[in-house]
């Protein structure tokens, strides 16, 4: 089994709503409005581009799981996604998580467990009090059989 961690921060703001159902963002930009429904933090200290060349690789391996750890405040939350081949990681300013298998420059994570609107109450209030996020980023590649996949999960209880 092979793992690579990032850890990096960011910050809330007054116009966090995160009601996106599918997707949650966080950017290096300093500024977010109210149609920006998936950006929970900005200011953030890592986009899509500047995450490690052994982190990207790793989390383009063929099965490879992404475990996203959002501590602020009193509150954590871990979100499980999954790698692909096809994650491209160029994007200056961003990183998408998605619960779906769509893939663009942004895109960090795939079939993700968690999106905006059901991360925790309380860590939004928190982020709309403009709270720092503590991010920390683990990817793991493991080639044992039988490990169910997210995708696997979602499917099984018909969330996809």
């Amino acid at each position: 089994m092979s793992s690579v961690t990032e850890q990096f921060s960011a910050y809330g703001h007054p116009d966090v709503t995160a009601t996106h159902r599918t997707t949650f963002e966080i950017t290096t930009e300093d500024h977010l409005t109210p149609a920006g429904t998936c950006i929970i933090a900005i200011c953030s200290e890592k986009g899509a581009a500047s995450l490690s060349p052994q982190f990207c690789d790793l989390l383009r391996v063929p099965g490879s799981r992404l475990l996203t750890s959002l501590i602020c405040q009193d509150v954590t939350v871990t979100i499980r996604s999954e790698g692909n081949p096809g994650l491209t990681l160029i994007h200056p300013t961003d990183l998408v998580w998605r619960r779906s298998s769509f893939i663009c420059g942004r895109t960090i994570g795939l079939y993700s467990d968690h999106t905006a609107a059901t991360l925790p109450c309380e860590m939004i209030a928190h982020l709309q009090q403009e709270a720092r996020l503590d991010v920390v980023l683990t990817v793991v590649s493991d080639d044992s059989p039988g490990i169910p996949t997210t995708r696997d999960l979602f499917s099984s209880i018909n969330l996809m």
